[in-house]
């Protein structure tokens, strides 16, 4: 009896691993064969002038996408400020003051909606409550639409990081006499630091390639510019002009990005892998 259990359970283990096995080779050959199909058809503008010259206008040759990612950095970077700090705010209320409150609950529920719900929605908020209360599309606006986008994926994480922590960790911090918020910011945020940063990382590759949010709040510039009262170019955006343009060299620029946007958010999430692997070992 023992030796056929033995043996049916060691079937059912090989058959699990191979189901494994067999799962993450499709996963990575439909990633290789992306970024294999945006090189080979972006291989034409894949050079130096990509990253150091304009966005061409129709009909002109070369050029290269350096005000729109200028425009994705400053954007991205707009979201990350404005949703970073009140996620990571605002998952410590949830973990620390209301985790098992009905208050805290509500929130949860209604940061889990805010997560999923479609970008294009948030898009069109902002739309109505910045755009069309300035007149004009801008960065800032853009901004503030990937923002939130941010805000719910730093909320979780950092509500969970800060839940995972052991409750003798502030116990023993309380006993001293030391205030809470002096617990939180010196002995809980410390602990939970990579996880925390993990999530805004994640956010970060989230929000690099929005498109819908963009094309109702920042739309699209042809030139350089800084103002971020302005339309400001951008990855995505430009991507989805040129692709759907009659040029060939626009099409060849649009896989270019494409590609670049890719191996962005590819090096992010491997970051932010690597941060949690480090942070792992380190407490083994």
């Amino acid at each position: 009896m023992s030796a056929s259990l033995y043996r049916r359970r060691s079937a059912k283990n090989i058959v699990v691993q191979l189901l494994a096995v067999a799962a993450a080779v499709f996963g990575l050959f439909w990633l290789v064969w992306i970024m294999w199909t945006t090189l080979t058809k972006g291989i034409g503008a894949m050079n130096l002038a990509l990253f150091t010259q304009m966005t061409p206008p129709p009909g002109a040759e070369g050029g290269g996408m350096l005000n729109a990612f200028f425009g994705s950095m400053v954007m991205s970077l707009l979201g990350i400020a404005i949703g970073a700090p009140v996620g990571v705010l605002a998952g410590t209320f949830l973990a620390e003051y209301s985790r098992n409150s009905w208050i805290g609950e509500t929130v949860r529920f209604v940061n889990d909606i805010l997560l999923s719900a479609p970008s294009i929605v948030l898009g069109l908020f902002v739309y109505t409550m910045v755009v069309a209360q300035m007149g004009h599309f801008s960065a800032l606006a853009g901004g503030i639409a990937l923002a939130f986008i941010v805000l719910p994926v730093v909320v979780r994480t950092t509500d969970e990081m800060l839940q995972l922590i052991p409750t003798q960790m502030r116990e023993a911090a309380l006993s001293l006499g030391v205030p809470q918020w002096k617990v939180i910011v010196q002995v809980l945020y410390r602990s939970s630091l990579p996880g925390i940063v993990t999530g805004i990382l994640l956010a970060l590759a989230r929000i690099s390639g929005e498109t819908a949010p963009l094309l109702f709040t920042a739309l699209n510039n042809q030139y350089w510019t800084t103002n971020i009262l302005s339309p400001m170019a951008n990855v995505p955006v430009v991507i989805f002009q040129y692709a759907m343009s009659p040029y060939e060299n626009w099409h060849s620029l649009a896989w270019a990005g494409a590609f670049t946007l890719t191996m962005f958010v590819l090096l992010v999430s491997l970051l932010a892998r690597f941060i949690v692997l480090r942070h792992k070992i380190a407490h083994d």
